[in-house]
């Protein structure tokens, strides 16, 4: 660098590449691989990932793809954060939940979690958490003037603020200098009973409430909007965003009508909205980030000013992604959704503990999970850059993308009377069941793996067990968990083992020298074991196999050779097998042109990658229960 040229031009010394050009590379690599002949823009689309809500993820991105400009952090449209500093002042928000019905032992896990760095508590109240006369014990040595309180208290919402705010009085805290979330939501207790009995009562307590502390107590706020429900009955982050704009609208509503009486910047500022925050990192930012996008616009159209637009989020981690086999998994899972949801802008993050798909979280699951945001905020620094995701091109493409879909699943529930009215008819809880069924065969397939469940089980790891925790209140919208038809299989298996002492075993042959089989035989044990089902491999011949199949005590065989190991033995192979008493003979891999004679020679099943290997497993099964 010189004083005639103060600049250093980094790629100078390259020749200037185009997208054409790689393009080209890409049609080298797919054909050579044997994916596909396509050329041009059908190779590159080749490289395409389809998301829900039909999105569709590109392999590269440039500034052509870019959208305009998302603005400045903390003024409309908010997309890059709800606050000009964002988090980078204090971080955000450590918020801890705190499940459990006995007062005593709540109060001993939360005064643990403030202790070692969590910011704020969010309390179950009424049914399935502490009962309302029991907050006050829940909650004793806690400096309220410091610790912002978080209510989920259902359809005791009335009783349990009326309680909290007496804990204020009696500890002199002045609402003023009160903060926390009183946790009003009959849309969300609606979503979750199907009961609308309370409804009507539900939106005149929070709109009453709302009305008593927005002048008091600017720290507090009444409603929160939570999107969990839909997220966790299988909804796409589009269906998630448009069903939180739909409850954010309804509460507008009830707020600003004449019982409350509040303006629309009151209003919203009344609001707290709850997302779920998934280990796919990119969909969450855009997630949020598009969440912000879009209840600025409804604002704007509800006449609110630009300050009181701004959408204040909390993020926890989804429990539908929780795994209940090899859960410690789940602190991986759990550490990628909440750095997404810090990286994404949210004000507060829950991390759930890896154990709560088991049970009532112990010690060591909490301290992990607060640990968890102490090593992203302190160690990592990523609450001291605003929107580090701001301005990539893939990023803010999706944002875009994901507003869009979101927006217009908001329309299709207000054009259907809105929230309350969509949950009623059934119309919002078939749209995600749909959702659900879709996604459910590409976890089926092993399309979407599941780590520790689907892919590299671990049969002999013993299952972790924990304290039952208290049953969330149902009858509405259900609750699923993307490892619940393998949860089931393995179910199965665990009670067969129970009873008789031994799980159901398969026999994989392995035909032919080892690197001829070896990849077939890892992938073979992966999706028997994915099952409960266990297996036992040898290398053998038509000749030794009747003899190996009896002494392994299986009753079903897979074949596992190469495509040439096939056309030698499969075919005598399987005839064997069927001969010593075989229940079910498989063969590893696609069958291609020799299906016909595979059948023939008794292969029953064949098992792939993109396979239906939870409806194989489910049949496996019942083989094996039947030959028992």
């Amino acid at each position: 660098m010189t004083a005639e040229s103060p600049e250093l031009p980094l790629a100078g010394a390259f020749p200037a590449a185009d997208r054409e050009q790689w393009q080209r590379l890409v049609e080298g690599v797919l054909r050579k691989s044997g994916a596909t002949e396509a050329a041009g823009a059908a190779a590159e689309d080749a490289l395409a990932t389809d998301l829900q809500d039909g999105i569709r993820v590109r392999p590269l991105y440039t500034a052509q793809d870019a959208p305009p400009a998302a603005g400045l952090p903390g003024f409309p449209p908010f997309v890059r954060a709800s606050r000009p500093e964002g988090s980078a002042a204090s971080g955000w928000d450590v918020r801890q939940r705190q499940h459990g019905t006995d007062p005593r032992r709540v109060n001993e896990a939360l005064l643990a979690d403030l202790e070692n760095g969590v910011t704020s508590v969010w309390l179950t109240v009424g049914d399935g958490g502490i009962p309302v006369s029991g907050l006050a014990e829940a909650v004793q040595g806690v400096y309220l003037d410091l610790a912002p309180v978080v209510l989920d208290a259902g359809a005791e919402f009335p009783a349990a603020a009326e309680e909290l705010l007496r804990l204020y009085q009696e500890s002199g805290v002045a609402l003023s200098a009160a903060a926390g979330v009183l946790g009003a939501d009959p849309l969300g207790v609606l979503a979750r009973t199907g009961d609308d009995r309370g409804l009507a009562d539900g939106l005149a307590d929070a709109a009453r409430w709302a009305g008593r502390v927005a002048g008091s107590a600017p720290g507090i706020r009444t409603v929160t909007v939570d999107a969990l429900p839909y997220h966790e009955a299988g909804g796409s982050a589009a269906e998630e965003l448009g069903a939180s704009l739909a409850s954010g609208v309804g509460y507008l509503r009830a707020l600003t009508e004449d019982g409350a009486g509040l303006g629309i910047d009151a209003a919203c500022r009344q609001l707290e909205f709850r997302y779920a925050a998934s280990a796919d990192q990119f969909l969450t930012i855009a997630k949020l980030r598009a969440a912000r996008l879009l209840w600025a616009r409804v604002a704007e159209v509800c006449g609110a000013s630009p300050a009181g637009a701004a959408q204040r989020q909390h993020a926890v981690t989804s429990s539908v992604m929780m795994t209940r086999r090899d859960p410690w998994v789940n602190m991986l899972r759990t550490t990628v959704a909440g750095l997404s949801a810090g990286v994404g802008g949210a004000d507060a993050v829950t991390v759930l503990p890896f154990d709560a798909a088991v049970g009532l979280p112990d010690a060591f699951a909490r301290r992990i999970a607060r640990n968890t945001q102490s090593v992203l905020l302190e160690e990592s620094h990523l609450a001291k850059v605003i929107d580090p995701a701001g301005g990539s091109w893939y990023v803010e493409r999706l944002t875009g993308e994901l507003a869009r879909a979101g927006w217009a699943f908001f329309q299709e529930i207000e054009a259907a009377g809105g929230q309350a009215a969509a949950l009623r008819s059934g119309m919002l809880g078939e749209r995600l069941a749909q959702t659900w069924r879709r996604r459910s065969v590409e976890l089926a397939h092993r399309r979407e793996p599941i780590t520790g469940v689907s892919e590299f089980p671990l049969l002999a790891e013993a299952p972790l067990t924990r304290e039952p925790a208290p049953m969330p209140a149902g009858g509405g919208l259900p609750r699923v968990r993307r490892d619940d038809a393998f949860e089931a299989l393995r179910a199965r298996s665990d009670a067969r083992a129970a009873a008789g002492g031994a799980r159901p075993k398969a026999f994989l042959a392995a035909l032919g020298p080892v690197a001829a089989h070896t990849a077939r035989v890892a992938f073979a044990a992966n999706l028997f074991q994915a099952g409960g089902i266990e297996t036992v491999t040898e290398q053998v011949s038509a000749a030794s196999v009747a003899e190996a199949f009896a002494a392994s005590g299986a009753r079903i065989a897979c074949l596992c050779a190469s495509d040439t190991g096939y056309a030698e033995q499969a075919a005598e192979v399987a005839k064997a097998l069927k001969s010593a008493g075989a229940a079910r003979v498989y063969l590893a891999g696609k069958p291609g042109g020799r299906r016909d004679e595979f059948v023939a020679a008794g292969v029953d099943t064949f098992v792939f990658a993109g396979c239906d290997a939870a409806g194989v497993l489910s049949s496996a099964l019942d083989v094996t229960e039947v030959a028992a």
